[in-house]
């Protein structure tokens, strides 16, 4: 099971596959140096090609919005499917993660 996080288009962060313990760390990284490459002053973070998400998704999608925030961008959460949201749920963070 594979995963990824990618520029799909100017100011679109992709997140694909499974996320979990074992495709997490490398996500975190790969999403961490996206960000702060990107020039744009808002990202979205497209959830929409998630495959399968445990808690360690949503740890994804905090830690990217931290980051964003650090690099002074605006991050909103599109797309993210209905078992993560209902994690999400869960957890209190549905309005943190609000825009999906």
């Amino acid at each position: 099971m594979s995963a990824a996080v990618t520029l799909a288009a100017p100011g679109v962060l992709s997140l694909s596959g499974v996320l979990d313990y074992r495709t997490g760390p490398v996500l975190r990284k790969q999403g961490r140096a996206l960000i702060a490459a990107s020039r744009e002053p808002s990202l979205v973070l497209d959830c929409s090609a998630v495959e399968l998400s445990s808690s360690v998704g949503l740890s994804l999608l905090l830690a990217f919005t931290r980051d964003g925030q650090a690099a002074g961008k605006t991050i909103e959460v599109r797309g993210m499917p209905h078992g993560m949201h209902e994690i999400a749920q869960v957890y209190g963070l549905g309005e943190l993660l609000a825009g999906q």
